[in-house]
């Protein structure tokens, strides 16, 4: 007996979109189920699954989806397209010069949709790295979420979702390291500063080099910062600060030497310059990575 197939629900569930989605491009390009069950009702078959499939990879990716149904269906590929900025109104944020990936990436935050934006970032992160996945697709559109909001005073619920999304790929990025001898980098973020996905980006870029980090985290206390810092002798510390409020240069002034003494990097548009003696500020993700390598000692 020939398999019943997969109701639009399962689908949907599958690929991570909204049945109402699906029933569109079937309605819209003639990309839908080929199958019937007993009960009249639609069903789609494998062959079908799959080119949804292609077709929800293409649009994350940035392509219309008049041209990804084409290309699913086997008819002419994506052709390309000139960047183009997309406008503060409506479902779209401004973003401009970006890739294709990017703009998926902005379309799949906008409509809260968690598989897709989970599914994106990990690839990012797999393909090219956290430094490239950072400041090419994810830095973009929390920018572009940020200009949103300043013009709008829309998109906080985005934020909040993309970058708890975000934050939990690259932690898992940032998995534990083997032991390599190299001692651990601390990073942390300034007391009461809680925009904490910049250190979690380090900590995945640190983790692609077998450098070990351990992660504190948003909003930490001085004393608990320096008491780490007593209690393991790392090899470095990173301490980031978003926001004005939270950047008291005090605090990076008074942290503790340790068993040995620790180069202190600090990171952000919250911190004061000039810093204290001994503190090196660091303006972005690959500068922050190359200065850790370069306090450890290790090739650039």
């Amino acid at each position: 007996m020939e398999a019943p197939g997969l109701s639009v629900g399962a689908v949907a569930r599958r690929l991570g979109v909204s049945p109402s989605t699906l029933r569109t491009w079937d309605r819209r390009y003639g990309i839908g189920p080929s199958r019937r069950s007993q009960g009249s009702h639609r069903r789609y078959d494998p062959a079908d699954v799959a080119r949804l499939e292609v077709m929800n990879r293409l649009i994350l990716q940035g392509a219309p989806p008049g041209e990804a149904a084409r290309v699913a269906l086997g008819g002419t590929g994506v052709r390309e397209r000139a960047p183009r900025a997309h406008g503060a109104g409506g479902n779209r944020l401004a973003l401009s010069a970006v890739p294709d990936r990017t703009r998926g990436l902005a379309r799949a935050a906008m409509a809260l949709n968690g598989p897709a934006v989970t599914e994106t970032v990990r690839e990012a992160l797999a393909r090219d790295g956290a430094v490239r996945a950072w400041e090419e697709l994810i830095a973009p559109v929390l920018r572009g979420v940020g200009e949103r909001y300043a013009a709008t005073g829309e998109a906080v619920e985005i934020e909040h979702f993309l970058s708890g999304a975000a934050l939990a790929a690259l932690a898992e990025a940032a998995s534990p390291v083997p032991e390599t001898g190299v001692r651990p980098v601390l990073l942390a973020c300034a007391p009461e500063e809680q925009h904490s996905l910049p250190v979690y980006a380090l900590g995945a870029a640190l983790a692609e080099r077998g450098i070990p980090g351990l992660m504190l985290g948003a909003r930490v206390p001085e004393r608990a910062l320096g008491d780490a810092m007593k209690r393991i002798g790392p090899g470095a510390v990173f301490v980031w600060s978003q926001m004005d409020r939270t950047g008291d240069a005090g605090v990076l002034e008074r942290l503790p030497g340790g068993r040995s003494a620790s180069r202190v990097l600090a990171g952000g548009p919250g911190w004061p310059r000039p810093l204290p003696e001994g503190v090196r500020f660091v303006a972005s993700l690959p500068e922050a990575v190359a200065a850790v390598a370069e306090v450890l000692g290790l090739p650039g």
